[in-house]
This record gives structure tokens, sequence and C-alpha cells, in this order.
């Protein structure tokens, strides 16, 4: 090769060591609508019980969105199920360990340097190599060092990389998916649990009027003052009342049971948390996302995002298969009869050495690999928009949601007014004398139905809250929030130092190992 001609071969291996082949991934931007609903998303509720709940523009969910609802129990429990949770570590686990294989793949990019040494003893014959001399014994001492290098002429190294890379974002976006999914089930454990004990109380009560109304009209009964038809018709309200109880007490428990194993405690084990309906404060400012916003924030979207960057690297790593690879290597080395002179002169051994393989015929083989990876591909940008439009119908479901729950509240909320004024209007009869025990009996028993109606309604507009809020992405931003927290939080054997503020407890449980 001429002189003139060697910095225009410089030049093009130059070129082809940027090139990478397959498609650059490019971050999805799906062209999503204006509101969440068919029509313009409402700005607020309308009022339920004396709350309207505001949807803020520009406001931010804020990570702990938990402590919204203002119950020191439920942070406290929170707290707890962070640091416990098995779900929550087997997620953590699996971030570090596609961060360790991505940066064991990125070793690719350096020269691999290895060094090696022996001492052997060996026994030759001259007779192979046609020499009629008797044999020899001999020592052979060693000392070498090899480093190769293969150029990444087409990208497979890059892609391979790429995908790895891709991989640590999936199983972020896992590990967040994890976090949204345990402080949601949490929290609408919690609001359960507190429903269904205020309902069980509420029956109880209920109970207890119907089974004196009971003992009442049978005295009546007895007295031929009232017929039997009466009597058994309360009965009847009375076994109702009581089957209501068992399934409900069950429900409590399972609420309980549940709190416990979120936490990473058997169900024997767990601490109840100690919150009623009266304790938790329904939220009445709730920030408002952009639909642009939300697939920027949704873990599972983001999730489908980093599998269509896998597929993508994939598919240049396919393609970059079917291209020739270059290997460079060099060897030196040392090699002596005696470990004395093994430093002396005649005794070093080198080489150098290229070497190119191409793949010319594999029956198939690469092409078909090449297919199913851009089959691969198809299949996750079908996902990703997939996960993207139930994104928005969670949205669009819990914002409907809680405007009919607002509405409901409000109605119940009325009728347990009317049936508490219907009640106090019949004792003051009672005190006065117009109206009989019974009549006390029944008021009161209907003002306790519309309690447990209006109880429910209370239980089912938190429970749509929290809907919305996981909705939303649950207002968590892993590598925002970690980044900040890094600076002053010393990492030891994968545990956090000393916290600065006990605020900092849930944040730091998942910045372990982001």
């Amino acid at each position: 090769m001429k002189r003139h001609a060697l910095p225009g071969f410089a030049l093009i291996l130059t070129l082809l060591a940027g090139c990478a082949v397959g498609p650059d991934f490019v971050r999805p931007e799906p062209a999503v609508p204006a509101s969440f609903t068919r029509d313009a998303d409402a700005a607020r509720t309308v009022p339920g019980d004396g709350i309207s709940q505001n949807f803020m523009e520009g406001a931010t969910l804020p990570a702990h969105w938990w402590r919204m609802f203002g119950s020191a129990a439920l942070d406290g429990a929170m707290t707890r199920a962070l640091a416990g949770n098995p779900t929550l570590q087997a997620a953590q686990a699996n971030l570090r360990q596609s961060e360790a294989a991505m940066r064991a793949g990125a070793g690719v990019f350096y020269p691999q340097l290895d060094a090696a040494a022996g001492a052997t003893r060996q026994a030759a014959s001259p007779v192979r190599f046609g020499q009629a001399v008797p044999g020899t014994v001999f020592n052979l001492f060693s000392l070498s060092a090899t480093v190769s290098y293969t150029l990444d002429l087409f990208g497979l190294n890059r892609r391979t990389v790429e995908a790895l890379s891709a991989q640590v974002d999936l199983q972020r976006q896992t590990l967040g998916a994890a976090y949204l999914a345990l402080t949601g089930n949490l929290v609408n454990a919690v609001v359960a649990q507190a429903g269904y004990a205020a309902q069980i109380q509420s029956t109880t009560e209920l109970a207890a009027l119907v089974r004196e109304q009971v003992e009442i009209t049978h005295a009546q009964v007895q007295a031929g003052t009232a017929a039997h038809a009466s009597e058994l018709s309360l009965a009847v309200q009375l076994a109702a009342l009581e089957a209501t109880l068992p399934p409900l007490r069950q429900k409590l428990e399972q609420a309980d049971h549940l709190e416990a194993t979120l936490s990473g405690h058997y169900p024997a084990e767990g601490e109840p948390v100690a919150v009623t309906l009266e304790n938790l404060r329904l939220p009445a400012d709730i920030p408002r996302l952009l639909p642009a916003v939300l697939v920027r924030r949704r873990p599972d979207v983001l999730l489908a995002e980093a599998q269509l960057h896998v597929a993508s690297a994939e598919v240049g790593v396919a393609t970059a298969a079917m291209f020739p690879a270059i290997t460079l290597s060099a060897g030196y080395g040392r090699q002596s009869l005696q470990i004395g002179t093994l430093f002396g002169g005649g005794s070093a051994v080198w080489s150098l050495g290229a070497g190119l393989t191409a793949p010319l015929f594999h029956g198939g083989e690469l092409y078909y690999r090449r297919q199913a990876a851009l089959a691969q591909m198809d299949a996750a940008q079908a996902g990703y928009r997939q996960v993207v439009l139930a994104a928005f119908g969670q949205v669009a479901d819990a914002l409907r949601a809680l405007e009919h729950d607002a509405e409901l509240v409000e109605a119940t909320r009325h009728a347990r007014a009317l049936a508490h004024e219907a009640l106090q209007e019949v004792q003051a009869n009672f005190q006065a004398g117009t109206a009989g025990y019974l009549q006390v009996l029944v008021a009161d028993a209907q003002f306790h139905q519309a309690d447990i109606g209006y109880l429910q309604a209370r239980t089912q507009r938190l429970q749509d809250t929290v809907t919305l809020f996981l909705a939303l992405g649950g207002g968590w931003d892993a590598s925002a929030e970690c980044a900040n927290r890094r600076s002053g939080l010393p990492l030891r054997d994968g545990a956090i130092g000393p916290m600065s503020s006990s605020d900092s407890a849930s944040s730091i449980a998942l910045c372990r190992s982001l």
C-alpha cells in the first residue's frame, strides 16, 4: 500500500468504527388528546359533604401522596411497608443485577489484557523429527501477556450494551411499578379497614335497635295488640342485618392481614393500623396532569417504553451479526529452560495478528433472527400503545368516579340528615307523650341505615381518590428524588446511613438501589 493511501484507509476505519447498523431508538411521542374525558376535564367536582375536590393546574403530585390523607398512623404503616416489603426488595435486587450486567457488558469496549505464567517439565523424543538421538528431559519456564481488541465496525457491541442499558431502565421502571402497587394497595387496605370498622359499628347498633323492636313487638303479640306477622317481619329484618356482619368482619380481617403481609410480616405478627374514617382527611386539592405529561410519569408506560428500546437494540444486534468482525491481537512473553535466564537475551517471544470472520452461509439463521427481532419490535410498539391507552382509560375512569362519588356522598349525607331530623322529632314526640317507644326505635333504625349508606359512600370516595393518584403515576420521580438524596446519604453495604429527617424514611427504602 502506498504511503499516501494510509491516511485515507485510517479515515475509512474511523468512519466504520462510528457506524452502528440497525435503528437508532427514538423515544416515542404518542399523539394524545387534550383531555382525558370526552368532554373537557372539569376543574373541580360538585360539592359532596361540603367538600369539592379541585384539580389544580400545573401542580405536582407529591412523592409522599398518602400524607395528603392526614393520618400519622397511615404514614407509619407506609414507612414499615417500604422498609420490609419482599416484592419491593426483589425489584431492588433485580435492578442491581441488571446494572451489574450492563457494567459487565460494557467491558467489551476496552482491550482485553491477560497474563499467564507457567512452569513445566517435559520429555522430548527427537525420533519424531527423524533424528536418531536419545530423548531429553528438560524444564520450560514461561511468562507472557496478550492483548486483544475487537473492532466494533458495525456496532454489534454497542447495540448489545444498548440493550443491556435499556434492560436497566426496564428494571428501574419495574421497581417504580412495584413501589406504586405497594403504596396504593396499602392505602386502599387502610381506607377499607376504616370503612369496614365504621360499617360494623353502625350495623351492630342497628341490629340492636331492630332486636329491641322484635322484643317489643313480641310482647305486643303476646298481649294480643299486634299481629304475629309484624313480629316475623322484624325478625326477618334482624336476621338479614346479622347476616351482613360476618362478611364485614371477614373483610376487615382480610384488610388487616393484607397490611401485615405488605409490610413483610405474618398476619399473626402484624400491627393493626389504628385509623378511622374520621381520622382520614379527603384531599381537596389534587394536581391536574396534562395528558402529554402522564406518559412521562407512569411507571407502566415508561416500562413499555423501555421494552421498546430493548427490542430496538436487539434489531441492531441481529443486524450487526450479519456483518464481518475484525479482531486485533498482540502477545509478548519470555521462555527459558532455566528460571534464572527467563529475562536473559534470546528468551523473548512475541506475536502480532489480525483476524477476520465473516458469516457466509448459516442456513438462513441470521436472516430469520433479524426478522424475529423486527417482529418483536413491532409487538413492543403495539404493546406501548396499548399501555398508553389503558393509562388514559384509568385516569378518565377515576376522574368520573370522583364526580359521581361527590354526588353520592352528598345524596347520602342529605338522606342521613333527614333521617336524623326525623329521629329528633320522634324523640321529642315521645318525650311529650304523643309517640310510642316503638316509633323511636323505627326512626333510629332508619337513621342507622342512612348512616351505613353514607359511610359506604365516604369510603368509596376516599378509595377512588387513591385510584386517581395511582392513575396519575403516584407522584414519584425516582431518579430525581434519589439524585437529590444521594449527596447526603452515605451507602454502606447496601444500607442507608443516618437520616437527617424521619420524613425521608419512605424515600430511602426505594433509593437503596437507584
